[in-house]
């Protein structure tokens, strides 16, 4: 036998042993260096990933509502639960199996169970799982889709756990433009859900697109280029989530202070030979073509400028749903210096003192990539 055959056999038996424990079956040929045994393992995953499920969702708001229809266009069925029948309604007009209580939409899954929360973190949360660890049975898996805290991940999975039950947290990253674009998914918790569920997060993410791999990049069986990725134990993901959202706060800042500073280059208070009257839309244009700075939040500014010029339609109040004072809490806890995080976070809380043009371009890209509304719509 030759010592290629040799090495095709040991890394067959071996990564076989492996997949077993994970999926319950044996793959007929895995991982070597040989390219034919290669494709053959890259076959076999892709159709366990394109396997259909059968998920619950539980909360229809922008986020959960979009995250049903993609799962759906996918070919997975949803069981879907909300406070509002009418959202209920709306979602079985478009395929969805709809369930009139929590105790209903667990009767509609078989076991092992997945049931994947749309809500808002917190207290909402907790009465949620509260009421599925009454529900669900041991192997069932319960997903956190939300930005709950790590700290209270860990905590209910502890409680879980002790009922056999998986959490699974999830950090969520799409906004309104998901159902198109795909959801960034950050996932913590124990290994066999994840790989169960792997069918859900693949139709859920972008998949690789037209985005090039990142030159140097060797490690081709990371999940990560699909756009969702299992970042560590339970809290692990809801803890990249909320980072995730603190640099998007510094992001939102930065540009927000530019643009203001361009309106400002107009100032009667300057000496009119150093007087610029820019038109932010066509400066947001402009940069979205060749510069170092594009980005889809440039991409989302521009077309506010586009619409709305003057941002007239914004009062500046802009508000915070706790990632970014978690993610400065962390850096204290670490003792990690976040200047721009930090100060992104404390110019929110001013800006429902009093309002700029910056401030209102916050309120702006928040609207248009989440979908939010301004708390506060009166000048102060």
């Amino acid at each position: 036998m030759s010592v290629l055959n040799s090495a095709l056999i040991y890394n067959t038996v071996r990564i076989s042993l492996l997949l077993k424990s994970r999926f319950g079956c044996f793959p007929p040929l895995l991982v070597s260096r040989h390219s034919y045994v290669n494709t053959q393992v890259l076959a076999y995953i892709h159709n366990r990933k394109m396997q259909h499920m059968k998920i619950a969702m539980i909360g229809l708001g922008k986020m959960g509502a979009n995250m049903t229809r993609r799962l759906i266009n996918s070919g997975h069925e949803v069981v879907v639960y909300d406070l509002n029948p009418d959202n209920v309604t709306h979602l079985v007009s478009e395929g969805a199996e709809g369930a009139s209580s929590l105790k209903d939409l667990v009767s509609r899954l078989s076991v092992p169970r997945a049931v994947w929360m749309m809500v808002p973190a917190g207290e909402v949360v907790e009465k949620t799982v509260t009421v599925l660890a009454e529900l669900l049975k041991p192997g069932d898996t319960l997903i956190d889709g939300g930005n709950s805290y790590y700290k209270d991940d860990v905590r209910r999975a502890g409680m879980l756990k002790e009922r056999g039950i998986y959490l699974l947290d999830v950090g969520t990253s799409g906004g309104t433009w998901g159902i198109e674009r795909g959801y960034s998914l950050m996932i913590g918790g124990e290994q066999d859900p994840v790989q169960r569920l792997e069918p859900i997060f693949t139709a859920l993410a972008p998949g690789r697109g037209d985005i090039p791999p990142t030159p140097h990049r060797t490690d081709s069986v990371s999940t990560a280029e699909q756009g969702y990725l299992h970042c560590g134990a339970v809290g692990a993901g809801h803890f990249v989530k909320m980072i995730h959202n603190g640099i998007e706060y510094g992001l939102m800042q930065a540009y927000a202070e530019g643009f203001d500073i361009l309106l400002g280059a107009a100032s009667e208070s300057l000496p009119e030979a150093f007087r610029y009257h820019f038109e932010c839309s066509e400066i947001a244009e402009l940069w979205r073509r060749g510069s170092v700075i594009s980005s889809w939040l440039l991409d989302l500014t521009a077309q506010a400028l586009a619409e709305d010029p003057n941002l007239s339609n914004y009062s500046g109040y802009v508000t915070d749903s706790g990632e970014g004072r978690w993610t400065v809490q962390a850096a204290v806890e670490e003792a990690v210096s976040a200047e721009v995080l930090t100060a992104a976070l404390y110019a929110r809380f001013r800006s429902r003192q009093q309002h700029t043009f910056g401030e209102k371009m916050l309120s702006a890209m928040r609207q248009q990539f989440g979908g939010h509304i301004e708390a506060g719509k009166e000048e102060k």
